[in-house]
């Protein structure tokens, strides 16, 4: 089976009723691949995120890791990956036919990456991370809490 080959992505800068290239690079591409004035393509939109808020991400995985016993040991993206488990937030669901046992549902979770998780997704899947910790595993803090000792980590 032959890869996926991801998709050339391309920097455009949004103006009024417009999409425009950002920047020379991406400019010159659309001329190579021979895109004309009311060409019609089809695009998917995303913004990319803020780095800060990716590093937020694992820091909050360091910060269970070392704070809650049932995660000790584990490194920060393992725990990002059981959140998304126990919480089904940022995951796939998908359902076999099992012979004895009728339908069985696999999780999967999403990758948190860039270039597969949109700024808007992300943030919701961090929010409801950090809401489970606090039911689950942190009942004297709040979700807020949690996330702001996470962000603290961020500016060591």
């Amino acid at each position: 089976m032959k890869p996926k080959r991801r998709p050339e992505k391309f920097a455009l800068r949004v103006t009024k009723g417009a999409l425009v290239p950002a920047d020379g690079f991406t400019a010159a591409r659309l001329k190579e691949r021979k895109y004309k004035i009311n060409d019609v393509v089809f695009a998917e939109l995303k913004k990319p995120r803020n780095p800060k808020f990716h590093r937020l991400a694992h820091q909050l995985g360091a910060l269970v890791s070392q704070n809650i016993e049932s995660f000790s040991g584990t490194a920060a993206h393992n725990v990002l990956k059981r959140l998304q488990l126990e919480t089904n937030i940022g995951c796939d669901e998908v359902a076999y036919l099992s012979d004895g046992y009728g339908f069985i549902t696999q999780r999967i979770p999403l990758s948190l990456s860039f270039e597969s998780m949109d700024e808007g997704e992300f943030h919701e899947v961090l929010k409801g991370m950090c809401r489970h910790i606090a039911d689950k595993y942190w009942p004297t803090l709040d979700s807020e809490e949690i996330a702001s000792m996470a962000e603290l980590m961020v500016d060591e």
